[in-house]
């Protein structure tokens, strides 16, 4: 009797258990970048940035739009007013989509010299998303490559969208965190 109960017990903590499980965090909406509030890099010339971000069990789907400021007169040198955050090795506006198992996915993209692969990555682990993308390409100095790491994380009131990214190319390592509302 005793091992019928406890048996029927078990099976009734491990029922709770399944049923409680957490929904996964909803990162869906349109995000705005505050960039009042935001810390970033030295070489992120950014204006302003909306985030539409569309998420399903399986996928999250990043839209981004930016507002850049024009160039300054040096840029055209390699001075410090040159490519930011999101242009150059960093990527660009338009859309990304990660799967959110884990594994990598490979898209194709027009380079100035051709195609160049771009591998995606993305999972949602406590909480946080944690996207990835990195490219490897031929340029003017033979071959570069360049990353770029997201860990997202949502306010405990859904309001607020903080991405810690860090990018990776040949001019270095840039660390940024943007705080973005959501619209």
């Amino acid at each position: 009797m005793k091992r019928i109960f406890f048996l029927a017990a078990i099976l009734c903590v491990t029922a709770v258990a399944a049923f409680s499980q957490a929904k996964p965090t909803d990162f869906s909406g349109t995000w705005v970048l505050d960039v009042s509030k935001s810390q970033l890099g030295e070489r992120a010339r950014i204006e302003g940035m909306t985030m539409t971000v569309a998420q399903t069990d399986k996928e999250l789907k990043v839209t981004t739009e930016t507002k850049r400021p024009a160039p300054p007169p040096d840029a055209s040198q390699g001075g410090p007013g040159g490519r930011g955050m999101g242009r150059g090795f960093g990527g660009s506006d338009g859309t990304v989509s990660y799967l959110l198992d884990g594994k990598e996915t490979i898209v194709e993209i027009d380079g100035p010299n051709g195609k160049i692969p771009v591998k995606y990555k993305g999972a949602i682990e406590g909480g946080k998303a944690n996207l990835s993308s990195s490219r490897t390409f031929a340029g003017p100095m033979g071959e570069m490559s360049s990353s770029t790491k997201d860990v997202w994380a949502l306010s405990a009131d859904g309001k607020t969208l903080t991405v810690v990214r860090e990018q990776t190319s040949p001019r270095g390592t840039n660390s940024s965190t943007m705080m973005f509302v959501k619209k």
